[in-house]
């Protein structure tokens, strides 16, 4: 389903779009900033074959990972009204998204600080730190589709009933072990 391409594997139909040199292959470890940044230049460079790729699924939300490197990893949801993510954090990874089309809620939520909501845009987006535990929701009238970066990729994320049950400190990431 990937096409790799010099330690980066890059969405088969993607790999003609979607410069290797954009993800930094050399990269191990990105910051929100950096993540926010790749998130906001794929949504906006890339907006016509992200829309060819995205399917809607009345049943659950819809996702496919765009690309994977040692140091990040990409990915393109789709949202209906309504459909949304379990409370939960990233695992001790970074992330970031930038909306594509529609409009999303998210509530979240930094330990030991409030629940907090806000609503992004087509066009807008955001990074986070490690500690951020957040719930995402398709809102709005018209299906909503968004770009997610995550680094160090692959880390399992933590679910919770709630956001009140983040805990008062996430744990820190497992170790990175040599690949």
């Amino acid at each position: 389903m990937t096409q790799t391409i010099a330690d980066v594997e890059i969405h088969p139909r993607l790999t003609t779009r979607l410069p290797a040199e954009l993800l930094h292959p050399e990269r191990l470890l990105w910051t929100s900033r950096e993540l926010a940044g790749l998130t906001r230049h794929v949504t906006a460079e890339l907006t016509g074959p992200l829309s060819e790729l995205l399917h809607f699924d009345a049943e659950q939300r819809w996702w496919a990972r765009l690309a994977l490197t040692d140091g990040v990893e990409l990915w393109l949801l789709s949202w209906l009204p309504g459909q949304h993510t379990a409370p939960h954090d990233h695992g001790g990874a970074a992330g970031s998204f930038t909306v594509l089309q529609g409009e999303l809620a998210e509530e979240y939520r930094y330990p030991g600080g409030p629940i907090r909501r806000r609503t992004h845009l087509a066009g807008e987006g955001i990074g986070f730190g490690a500690g951020r535990a957040h719930q995402v929701t398709g809102a709005g009238t018209t299906p909503s589709a968004s770009v997610h970066a995550y680094s160090p990729p692959l880390v399992p994320t933590r679910q919770y009933r709630t956001l009140d049950e983040v805990p008062s400190e996430i744990p820190p990431l497992p170790a990175i072990l040599d690949r």
